[in-house]
């Protein structure tokens, strides 16, 4: 059930080998080593998922092309619709995919099978006619048509109908799902419109995600398409599932935890200039970090190996905060971490309905170096803006529960962050990704060089690039958070420390603006001064950040 097949395209790993006048999707995507054998557990990557309510699912990667455009959507490539094929004996299609033509095929879609008496099932009444490409002057295969099942009363449409005939689809064709198995889903990214861009007065095809995401969330994609005519303002004419077992027995093990880091663990490299390298959290503390409290700042207390001794709790008051050794030449040596003793953390956690696992995989360097700011033709250091004490970055793996395979993966840059297709990332040693930490910074990032965080030719350089000093991420890791297995994890103490990870820091902005300025020609600075005023607090680096638990993506979905 995990393999891909699509028709009549030809499959390939090595997207430049195609033919020059290929489109993308003509490809398939494959990861560039098989899927291992997973260890035996309970209903991790066994197929099929138990949403609860007599429902079923599968996810089926065996799709059969429909029908294509060959212009508008993204790129004005076009788009392809497809229907799922080799469906299990039992279960039905809920809805059609679609992606757009401008990348590689890797897709999937669920269907659904109920258990026969529960009547999570049902077949449309009809159709609705939504759109056909009969009237239309795009480049495309024959004609599409695109039409939405009319559910029963107390059941919801999942997804369309695409044929490539006129005539209305069976009501054999698909099901509609009982309306308590279903969730609210909202308009993710752009498939298609006949246009170059959305058109909010046309028609459009749109990704469809769960409304709300996160650990607690239940909404389940389905991989299926929503067809608007006009934008997503209104209410969408389809749901998501919903895992209405609240059942988590779809989620990894530990033995499967430890299976999937083995698969997948990125490979993080540093600037070849990079000085300011990660260590353990132990390294940190052992090495003289100090942990002080307001009111009592004379009276720095030394931190115990295991962090045991930290304030547990509470909530990032400025009460506590953490710091280097007081003596100079330890604290210049713990500034620079130490790549040996270095070691990531992760956190497991459900993920769309425990559809998904994903795998936060945390990183900590004790010093947040200086920043460089690019303006116009002229590079300059920016001094002390930007350092700080404690800084947290993390790569988050989305993995199927159908059949473990990885799907997407998130890299935090400062205090956002972006998602990749697997089809998008850069892989080493079979299927681990591998990431770009940025000078100073440590941002990640899926490529080598210079990203630029800022507009107008003004911004702060977040350079990167390969070299000898790199983290294997597989090498040294230990899962600090899964909360789904209860007391089969125990949290460090220090990961129930809620305040600052370093003080914060006291200097005079506007001083470090001015001799900044000093070495930049006359119209360059006042749209620099605008620009520095204007950065956040976690680029400033005016004070330390906050451990793992307390950002938003500790419970919430990745943004």
């Amino acid at each position: 059930m995990g393999n891909r097949h699509i028709l009549p395209f030809s499959t390939t790993n090595n997207l430049s080998k195609k033919r020059p006048e290929a489109l993308p999707i003509e490809t398939m995507f494959r990861l560039p080593s098989p899927l291992p054998v997973w260890p035996k557990g309970q209903g991790f990557a066994t197929g099929i998922m138990d949403l609860g309510g007599g429902l079923h699912v599968c996810q089926i990667s065996t799709l059969d092309k429909v029908w294509a455009t060959h212009e508008g959507g993204p790129d004005n490539l076009g788009a392809t619709f497809f229907e799922p094929s080799r469906i299990p004996n039992g279960f039905s299609m809920l809805g059609c995919y679609s992606q757009a033509n401008n990348k590689p095929f890797f897709g999937w879609v669920l269907v659904g099978k109920d258990d026969g008496s529960s009547g999570a099932l049902r077949k449309p009444l009809d159709y609705t006619f939504i759109w056909s490409s009969e009237s239309s002057e795009i480049k495309r295969d024959g004609n599409g048509y695109v039409w939405l099942p009319i559910p029963p009363e107390g059941y919801k449409a999942i997804g369309h109908v695409v044929t490539n005939s006129p005539q209305k689809p069976f009501l054999d064709k698909i099901r509609c799902v009982r309306a308590d198995l279903t969730d609210q889903c909202e308009a993710d990214s752009w498939i298609w419109g006949p246009g170059k861009t959305s058109n909010a007065n046309g028609f459009n095809v749109y990704d469809v995600r769960p409304s709300i995401r996160g650990v607690n969330a239940l909404g389940v994609s389905v991989g299926t398409f929503v067809a608007q005519l006009g934008g997503t303002a209104s209410p969408l004419s389809i749901a998501c599932l919903k895992n209405a077992k609240s059942n988590l027995s779809s989620m990894p093990n530990l033995m499967q935890i430890d299976a999937l880091m083995r698969a997948y663990s990125p490979w993080v490299y540093f600037h070849p200039d990079e000085e300011f390298l990660p260590s353990s959290v132990r390294w940190f503390f052992v090495n003289g970090a100090l942990l002080y409290s307001k009111g009592e700042e004379s009276k720095p207390v030394p931190i115990e190996p295991n962090g045991s001794n930290l304030p547990q709790g509470g909530s990032n008051d400025g009460a506590y905060w953490l710091d280097l050794p007081m003596d100079a030449g330890a604290r210049e040596r713990v500034k620079k971490g130490d790549l040996g003793n270095s070691q990531v953390y992760v956190h497991v956690k459900p993920m769309l309905g425990a559809s998904f696992t994903d795998l936060a995989i945390w990183m900590f360097c004790p010093f947040n170096g200086p920043a460089k700011v690019k303006v116009g033709i002229v590079n300059v250091s920016l001094g002390k803006i930007g350092e700080h004490v404690g800084d947290w970055e993390h790569v988050t793996l989305r993995v199927s529960n159908f059949n473990g395979e990885l799907q997407r993966v998130y890299f935090s840059e400062h205090s956002g962050g972006t998602w990749l297709e697997a089809y998008e990332l850069e892989f080493q040693n079979g299927n681990k990704t591998v990431a770009y930490a940025s000078l100073h910074g440590h941002a990640l990032y899926p490529k080598a060089g210079l990203v630029l965080q800022g507009s107008g030719g003004i911004g702060i350089r977040n350079d990167t690039g390969k070299s000898k000093m790199m983290l294997d991420t597989g090498r040294s890791y230990t899962v600090v958070a899964a909360e789904y297995l209860g007391s089969a994890i125990i949290e460090p103490a220090w990961l129930k420390y809620c305040r600052k990870w370093g003080p914060k820091i006291s200097y005079d902005i506007a001083d470090e603006i001015r001799k900044v300025e000093k070495a930049l020609p006359g119209p360059f600075k006042f749209a620099f001064n605008r620009f520095v005023r204007g950065l956040p607090n976690e680029v400033l680096g005016e004070e330390g950040p906050t451990g793992p638990n307390m950002k938003n993506n500790w419970t919430q979905d990745e943004v």
